[in-house]
């Protein structure tokens, strides 16, 4: 079976710490490897896990609050200072092209590659990356800003098509930043492996509600009622210094609950 993996480079939340660096992912599937949010320190991250710079081609950007994308225009300068060629494309709200455009000329007026901008409507649930083995469509959040998760899918293969046998098609569900949304399940019915925002525990659900994030009992509660193969925590609060408090929480309603870190490596 072809790899698709998650490679965790950040799951703290908005204040840094000494523990956790801000948002980022890679999803590498058969091969392929794509970026979820690129927060501050996203490149340091990626030597740290050593993957290779060249082979990103897409990042998404699920929203533009700064720990999720600061990082965004250190790591396009490193890829010209390496020499890229390849384009990249980035994914994320049409309010992010002006800025980024601007950066572009500010910092890096002679890159080597281009930079290829794809605006996404956080309001739809829409296909906005598609090749022979995969798709990604969006998934809208409820935040304080316009968000949207990402819901990567395998495509059937030939021996799908045949009905021969096969392994079963894996997805994953980046579902950060976002309040409790009771009808999320829905929308990810079956995903392999979800990754849910557990900023709080339910001692700070007054919190929760009033920010517009999740607590890791509602995040299980989504896990659980989707029916997913596992959940993966994160976008932790650095109110806490043990997460074990929400992996507990979660685990007595999701039992195959994980937490994410920093380097971790964890199969779709």
């Amino acid at each position: 079976m072809e790899p698709f993996r998650v490679h965790i480079l950040g799951c703290g939340s908005a204040l840094p710490t000494l523990r956790h660096n801000a948002s980022a992912q890679v999803v590498e599937v058969r091969g392929k490897l794509f970026m979820i949010d690129c927060g501050e320190g996203a490149q340091m991250q990626l030597r740290r896990s050593h993957i290779r710079f060249t082979k990103i081609g897409h990042v998404f950007i699920s929203h533009l609050h700064g720990d999720h994308c600061f990082g965004l225009m250190g790591m396009i300068s490193t890829f010209g200072m390496l020499g890229r060629t390849a384009k990249l494309h980035i994914y994320a709200t049409a309010e992010l092209e002006p800025m980024l455009q601007s950066q572009l000329e500010m910092y890096c007026p002679h890159l080597s590659f281009e930079v290829v901008f794809h605006p996404i409507d956080t309001t739809k649930e829409e296909v906005i990356y598609e090749d022979r083995s995969l798709s990604v469509t969006t998934l809208p959040m409820q935040h304080r800003i316009p968000c949207c998760g990402f819901l990567f899918r395998e495509k059937p293969t030939r021996a799908h098509l045949r009905n021969e046998s096969a392994a079963p098609l894996r997805s994953y569900a980046y579902c950060s930043d976002t309040r409790y949304m009771s009808d999320l399940h829905q929308r990810i019915e079956g995903v392999s492996t979800l990754y849910h925002e557990s900023t709080y525990a339910d001692d700070n659900l007054l919190m929760a509600e009033k920010y517009n994030h999740s607590t890791a009992r509602e995040a299980a509660q989504v896990a659980r009622d989707a029916h997913a193969g596992q959940l993966l925590l994160g976008h932790y609060s650095s109110r806490y210094e043990d997460e074990d408090l929400l992996l507990n929480e979660a685990k007595a309603v999701f039992e195959n609950t994980f937490l994410s870190q920093e380097n971790a490596v964890f199969d779709v």
